[in-house]
C-alpha cells in the first residue's frame, strides 16, 4: 500500500521543539499584556490547525466548516463563564435572556454552571456532531469536493440557527461580558499569564497526541486512505470507521481550541463559526504545510501575526496585501513554509530545481513510489 515518505514533522529533532517551547514559556517576561493576549489567541488557532491537518493533510478530507467545531467548544466555555459572571452579580439569568423576555434560566444551561461539565461538553459536542456528519457522508461514499461542500453548508447553517435563538444564545452579539474565571479576574495580568501558560500546555499535549496518532498504525492507515482509498477498501478496512474517527478527533481538538479561546478574547459570536473563519483555518494549514503537524502550527501563528501587523500598519490595504501573500505561497511554495528551502527558492526562479529533479529521475536516484503498508 502506498504511503507517504517521512514528513518534516517526523524528522524534527527534540531540540528545535524544546527551543520553541522555551521561547513560548518566557514570552510573559517579554511581551506586554496586549501582545501576550494576541500570542495566546494565535496558539489556540494552532490547536485548530493541528486537528485540521490530521483530517486534511493526513487523510485527504478537506473540511471547510471547522469554524463550527471551534465555535461550539467556545460556546460551551462561554456558557460557564457567563453563568459565573451572572451569579457574581446576584442575577438569576444572563442579561441577554432578560432582554429577550425569558422568565427562567433554560434547563440545558443549568449543567454548564459546572466547569467540569463545560469542559466535557466542549470536547464531546463538536466530536459528536462531526461523528454524525462523517457517518452520513462516508456511508454514502461522499468525498473530495462534495464532502467539502457539505462541511461548508454546515458552516452556513449553524450560525443562522444561533442567531435565530437570541434568547438562548445571545443572537448576533453572542455571549460576552465575562468577568472572572474560578473567581479570578480575567483582566488581571496574573490570570492572563496563567491562561497563556495553560494554552501553551494544551498545544503541547495536542501536538504530542497528534504525533502519536500519525506514527501509529492508525496514522499509516490514514495516509493510505489519502493516497489510495480504493485499495484500502479492497483490503477489507472499514473506511467509514476510519474517517469518522479522525473527523471526530479533529473536531474535538477544534473544540478544545475554542474552549481556550473564549477566556483569552472575552467573546464568542456566530460570526466566529461561519464560512470565512473556516476557510481561514484551511489557509493556516496550507501556508504552514499540510501533512507535517508542525507546519500548521507555524502557519496559524505566522498568518495570524501577519494579519494583525498588516492591519495595524496598512489599515486601508492590509486585506489586499494578505491576499497577495496567500496567493504567492500557493503558487510558488505549494508545500508551505515547512517545505521552504533556500535552494528551492532559487530554483523557483532559475529552473534549477526542476532540472535537478529530472536528472535524479533519469539516473534512478529517486526513491520508489510505493511501500508496503
Amino acid at each position: 500500500m502506498a504511503t507517504a515518505k517521512p514528513t518534516a514533522s517526523s524528522r524534527l529533532l527534540p531540540a528545535p521543539i524544546g527551543a520553541a517551547m522555551v521561547i513560548l514559556l518566557i514570552a510573559p517576561l517579554i511581551l506586554s499584556d496586549f501582545r501576550l493576549g494576541l500570542l495566546a489567541k494565535y496558539l489556540t488557532y494552532a490547536i485548530v490547525a493541528l486537528g485540521l491537518d490530521l483530517l486534511w493533510g493526513y487523510t485527504g478530507m478537506l473540511s471547510l466548516g471547522h469554524g463550527v467545531f471551534f465555535g461550539l467548544g467556545a460556546y460551551c466555555a462561554g456558557m460557564y463563564l457567563k453563568l459565573e459572571a451572572t451569579r457574581a452579580t446576584g442575577e438569576a439569568m444572563p442579561d441577554f435572556m432578560v432582554w429577550s423576555g425569558l422568565k427562567a434560566l433554560p434547563a440545558f444551561w443549568e449543567p454548564f454552571g459546572s466547569p467540569a461539565f463545560a469542559v466535557m461538553m466542549a470536547i464531546l459536542v463538536p466530536a459528536t456532531l462531526a461523528s454524525i456528519l462523517g457517518y452520513l457522508a462516508c456511508r454514502s461514499r461522499i468525498k473530495d469536493v462534495y464532502f467539502s461542500l457539505i462541511t461548508q453548508a454546515v458552516a452556513l447553517i449553524i450560525p443562522i440557527l444561533l442567531i435565530g435563538q437570541q434568547g438562548y444564545t445571545g443572537g448576533t452579539n453572542g455571549v460576552t461580558n465575562f468577568g472572572t474565571l474560578f473567581g479570578a479576574s480575567l483582566k488581571e495580568r496574573p490570570t492572563q499569564i496563567v491562561l497563556y501558560l495553560a494554552t501553551v500546555l494544551v498545544l503541547a499535549l495536542s501536538f504530542v497526541l497528534s504525533r502519536w496518532v500519525v506514527r501509529s498504525r492508525f496514522g499509516r492507515l490514514l495516509v493510505a486512505v489519502r493516497d489510495d482509498e480504493q485499495r484500502v477498501r479492497f483490503l477489507g478496512y472499514n473506511l467509514t470507521a476510519v474517517k469518522v474517527g479522525v473527523y471526530a478527533l479533529s473536531a474535538a481538538l477544534a473544540g478544545v481550541a475554542g474552549m481556550m479561546f473564549v477566556p483569552q478574547v472575552g467573546i464568542i459570536s456566530p460570526a466566529m463559526l461561519g464560512i470565512v473563519p473556516s476557510v481561514e483555518m484551511v489557509v493556516w494549514v496550507a501556508v504552514g504545510g499540510r501533512g507535517t503537524l508542525i507546519g500548521p502550527i507555524i502557519g496559524a501563528i505566522v498568518v495570524s501575526a501577519a494579519k494583525s501587523t498588516l492591519s495595524e500598519s496598512f489599515p486601508d490595504t492590509w486585506q489586499y496585501l494578505l491576499g497577495a501573500l496567500f496567493v504567492a505561497v500557493v503558487i510558488w511554495f505549494p508545500q508551505g513554509l515547512t517545505g521552504l528551502r533556500i535552494s528551492h527558492v532559487i530554483g523557483r526562479f532559475t529552473g534549477r530545481t526542476a532540472d535537478r529533479d529530472l536528472a535524479d529521475a533519469t539516473h534512478g536516484t529517486s526513491t520508489g513510489k510505493e511501500r508496503q503498508l
